[in-house]
């Protein structure tokens, strides 16, 4: 890649920075900023365009550039601290800067994978708001068991009645997206066929994850967050840790993974022979996690549904 762009995504605005050559420049992180950026990228000629993972802010500046053709791509932030940090571009509270972003695609060549369409990226949104109501309600049955005066339980009832017709209208949302598409009914499918895993594992999957098939073992794990990393320094190794990747899918494994190493065989067998060799109940269901993942991605990638052996 001879020309890579960084963007330093904020609210209001995003830094521009232009690798190797240096130039920087700032357009409005709305409709306006984004068409005068699209037009400059490409009279640049940028090869690739790294942004952040901040939030939400990213998105609009995502969707427009990649729907003029621009390669974009999505880092992890977590990655381009230490990355910062590894050059000493930075103190841990300094804001990471446009030209850093573009230095780190530079050194660390990310493979560059599709964006999700717009069908894809609505089942997303659909995805995290059911996450959000699910919590809200887990939040007030919580206080529901606090609480003893009389009219506050009332307010409380009335509440979560609300909250799960809303949970029950999302999930009509997400049933209609499914079924207005073949090849997400047939993934679905598939996926839920495995003991452990249920729509709302299924859905998450296919909506944050549509590399689920393609890649091996070993590339999904990462993608998730899941391949294990030791900290290591000369003869000194530290413990093994899990992170960065894609927090919605992990956060649905782990539940996943809890159902399966009860009422999956295959799956609890593996979890209790990694507990009878003294592993850590935490460390055993991360693994069982991994495996899990490893097994769906092999079942969408022969598009064979789970067997109990």
């Amino acid at each position: 890649m001879d020309r890579i762009i960084g963007i330093d995504v904020s609210k209001e605005r995003l830094d521009v920075a232009v690798w190797p050559q240096g130039e920087a420049f700032a357009v409005g992180n709305d409709d306006d900023g984004i068409r005068e950026l699209t037009s400059r990228l490409k009279a640049i000629g940028a090869d690739a365009i790294a942004l952040e993972a901040t939030g939400g802010f990213e998105t609009l500046a995502t969707a427009g550039l990649s729907a003029a053709g621009l390669t974009v791509l999505v880092v992890n932030p977590t990655q381009v601290r230490a990355y910062a940090q590894a050059i000493g571009r930075r103190a841990k509270t300094d804001p990471i800067d446009a030209a850093v972003i573009a230095a780190f695609v530079a050194a660390t060549k990310p493979a560059i994978r599709p964006l999700r369409d717009a069908e894809t990226q609505a089942l997303s949104a659909l995805v995290s708001r059911r996450q959000q109501i699910v919590q809200m309600i887990v939040a007030e049955e919580n206080r529901a068991r606090m609480v003893r005066d009389r009219q506050a339980q009332k307010s409380i009832q009335r509440l979560l009645a609300a909250l799960r017709r809303e949970l029950a209208s999302i999930d009509a949302d997400m049933d209609g997206h499914i079924r207005k598409s073949p090849v997400w009914r047939v993934r679905e499918a598939l996926l839920t066929s495995v003991p452990g895993v249920g729509p709302a594992t299924a859905r998450t999957l296919l909506a944050e994850m549509p590399e689920l098939g393609s890649l091996d073992r070993r590339q999904i794990a990462s993608l998730a967050g899941l391949a294990p990393w030791t900290r290591q320094s000369g003869k000194w190794k530290g413990k093994s840790f899990i992170g960065g990747g894609r927090g919605k899918v992990r956060a649905v494994l782990f539940m996943a993974a809890l159902v399966a190493s009860r009422y999956n065989p295959a799956l609890r067998t593996f979890r209790d022979r990694l507990v009878a060799q003294g592993k850590p109940k935490i460390v055993a269901i991360v693994a069982t996690m991994r495996k899990l993942l490893t097994i769906l991605n092999a079942i969408i990638r022969d598009n064979k549904p789970w067997q109990d052996a």
